[in-house]
């Protein structure tokens, strides 16, 4: 069964399976890799049957072929529910994803920079190129025109290396006091530069959506065409996004007792944190643990966690939960995020984001993506050796003394 987990994983052998002992002898040998590889072949079964396959001889092509088209009938559906009409322009169809997105319960704010702040930032900056592709003549314009979340958006997507490294120093000198609690905002630009802006990046990168985590701001691209599953790529990307963000924003809540408070949030913002655990030779990434708490997977730990975060700030948003709640037609996709079929070799991924993906931008059989599946697959078998009573000790010991650290102070006479 490791040999199903290595496929769907893209995994090396036989590296994967020195890794999986490894883990087994650490957890005490709970077969968890063997109960998942199970799991993931039967609940995928039942899916393909769903689908009015056989999954006995279902090849990957026809898997495929069936999940696009299944796809294509749930963004009519989708367009449907959030009320938008036959003949409209993409960005109204993007708006009105937008607006749902609003509407969605986050649980908590987000920790993120006050925009003054980051105004400020940005004026010191002169991001002169982001000011001509917008069509501004000065930095007071654009600065009065655009929010301070999409004129960011902007800057990563237009701005040097340059420049981006003198934005990502710039924060080192930021402190606690410049941060504050604001809700998630979903932005689409209407300004008439902005779709052409929108184009070049969709067509480098494959997707619409630029995350401005330290704003807790993602900017929906106006698209200047629609698209196959536009909608509804729209909004599972979006969801994917603010998963990152709150994680994130849990991180730098932890850090403010540090005086490197604006080098560690520079760091975070450039590369995902880290952690001091390592399982299987690999360094658990903070995303994850944000994930295994937010998951309901273990107990909130207030020694470790609080007075800065509460349980709130670890709730996880499940994609495939909020699109099932736009209507029941969508509930197939509950509890698909992990899963994929082998076709010989080749896995094929029941993942909605890869679908979606997939559709949205007429990948091929051959192009198909599968990292949203391989990511949510290696992040559950993780989680089942972390739920081993000696792991999750040594996971909890290690969060407490890296997370929430004691501050040294000099001896001194009071």
């Amino acid at each position: 069964m490791s040999r199903v987990l290595s496929a769907l994983l893209g995994a090396s052998e036989p590296a994967f399976r020195l890794q999986i002992q490894q883990l087994e002898r650490a957890a005490g040998l709970p077969s968890a890799d063997i109960r998942l590889a199970v799991s993931v072949t039967q609940a995928t079964k039942t899916k393909i049957r769903e689908l009015g396959l056989d999954p006995v001889d279902t090849t990957g092509p026809e898997l495929y072929a069936a999940l696009q088209a299944k796809l294509r009938k749930d963004e009519i559906r989708v367009r449907s529910v959030l009320d938008v009409k036959a003949d409209v322009q993409p960005i109204d169809i993007l708006q009105s994803v937008g607006r749902r997105l609003s509407k969605l319960d986050q649980h908590s704010d987000l920790f993120v920079v006050k925009h003054a702040v980051m105004k400020q930032i940005i004026r010191k900056l002169k991001p002169k190129a982001t000011m001509k592709r917008l069509g501004y003549r000065s930095m007071d314009s654009m600065l009065k025109h655009e929010s301070i979340g999409q004129l960011l958006a902007a800057c990563q997507v237009t701005e040097s290396p340059d420049w981006q490294k003198a934005r990502l120093n710039a924060y080192k000198k930021l402190q606690p006091k410049d941060f504050e609690s604001k809700r998630a905002s979903f932005v689409v630009p209407t300004t008439k530069q902005w779709p052409k802006l929108a184009d070049s990046h969709a067509e480098l990168h494959k997707h619409h959506i630029v995350a401005v985590p330290e704003l807790g701001t993602i900017v929906i691209l106006p698209m200047s065409r629609d698209l196959p599953g536009l909608a509804l790529t729209t909004f599972v990307l979006a969801l994917h996004e603010l998963n990152d963000m709150r994680a994130l924003s849990a991180y730098l809540k932890l850090q403010q007792v540090r005086p490197d408070f604006g080098a560690v949030m520079r760091d975070a913002i450039e590369r995902e944190p880290l952690t001091d655990v390592e399982l299987g030779g690999n360094k658990l990434s903070w995303r994850a643990v944000h994930w295994f708490y937010g998951h309901g997977h273990a107990a909130y730990h207030p020694d470790v966690f609080e007075p800065h975060v509460q349980p709130e700030d670890l709730a996880w948003h499940s994609v495939e939960a909020s699109v099932a709640q736009l209507h029941p037609v969508f509930e197939f996709w509950e509890e698909t995020e992990l899963l994929g079929l082998l076709d010989g070799d080749n896995a094929i991924s029941l993942n909605i984001l890869d679908v979606a993906l997939g559709l949205c931008n007429g990948l091929a059989y051959t192009e198909r993506t599968l990292h949203h599946m391989r990511e949510a697959l290696g992040r559950e078998l993780f989680a089942l050796y972390l739920h081993q009573d000696n792991l999750h000790t040594m996971l909890v010991g290690s969060l407490d003394m890296q997370l929430a650290p004691q501050l040294q102070f000099d001896n001194q006479e009071l």
